[in-house]
């Protein structure tokens, strides 16, 4: 009898002993039944003041993450008042009052820009970026989130200074690291460019224009790799070249490996010298990012040390 499950809507996380073998163990002594996840277990262990931030806050709103290191604990934000929840699976950042929170799926999640500030507690600038452009997409404000920026928060500065670099108009993670990518190369560069014929028709919208120049950068990720995808590109192409323009994709592996090649590129584009040595800006930004394995194991061991 104790596999019975009650309707989802009554569900809750059984302490103690695992009551069923429909039941999933979370950690010692915590289970939760089908209908509910891993995080409502550990919200029945956390005072009323504690929401999920940082990063696992991050997914919950939904946005694009970085490269994540796999097995990072839940990431909390809980009042200093209260006394600090210490399991292992839950890293604790104890804030001076209760952070602003909403309810996702009966879960306390940290508002958006209480969110990216913790997350700018430890992320590296171009994982942050990336972070700062979802959330600018999915509804957030820059308003928003200068209002969280008070002077002495943790944070505050990598925060502003990712904010000073995102854009909205971004529509993939990998897009955003072409971007930033581009303006750390010294590119002045405009997202989602919309290019016309002479008579006005739209012949293309392209991912980046390298301002004053006709050159299209992109992404291409994995869609473009379906064949009906790839055949829509070529005519794309092929009317982009009839009206005086150039188009360069390019995939994740040029960004990481192949820098040079892309500011060659770039070079090109806006005819003047190709400085090869004109790149280390951006490695070094990709260095001490999540995109690399490097940056993720920092990463990992920022957030999982006692």
């Amino acid at each position: 009898m104790s596999d019975l499950l009650p309707p989802a809507r009554a569900l809750t996380v059984h302490p103690g002993r695992r009551p069923g073998r429909r039941w999933t163990t979370v950690a010692r002594g915590l289970h939760h039944p089908p209908g509910l996840t891993a995080l409502h277990a550990w919200q029945h262990v956390l005072p009323a003041s504690a929401a999920f931030s940082h990063l696992t806050a991050a997914g919950l709103h939904g946005w694009w993450l970085p490269q994540v290191p796999p097995d990072l604990p839940v990431l909390v934000d809980q009042a200093e008042a209260d006394h600090r929840t210490r399991r292992p699976g839950v890293r604790v950042t104890r804030t001076t009052s209760p952070v602003p929170v909403l309810e996702r799926d009966g879960l306390r999640v940290a508002v958006a820009p209480h969110t990216l500030l913790a997350c700018a507690r430890d992320l590296a600038l171009l994982d942050l970026v990336v972070l700062v452009d979802s959330a600018l997409r999915s509804g957030c404000t820059v308003p928003d989130i200068e209002a969280v920026c008070a002077p002495r928060r943790r944070g505050v500065v990598a925060l502003r200074r990712a904010v000073a670099l995102a854009d909205g108009r971004s529509e993939s993670p990998w897009e955003s690291l072409l971007r930033l990518m581009h303006v750390t190369l010294g590119a002045d560069v405009v997202p989602q460019h919309p290019v016309h014929r002479a008579s006005g028709e739209l012949v293309a919208r392209g991912d980046l224009w390298i301002t004053g120049t006709t050159t299209l950068h992109e992404y291409d990720g994995a869609v473009h790799r379906d064949a009906q995808q790839h055949a829509a590109d070529l005519r794309r192409d092929r009317a982009l070249t009839s009206i005086g323009w150039t188009r360069r994709g390019y995939a994740s592996g040029d960004l990481r490996d192949r820098p040079v090649s892309v500011l060659r590129d770039i070079d090109d584009a806006l005819g003047r010298e190709h400085v090869p040595e004109r790149v280390r800006p951006w490695l070094d930004l990709l260095a001490a990012s999540t995109f690399t394995a490097a940056g993720r194991t920092r990463l990992a061991r920022r957030l999982t040390r006692p």
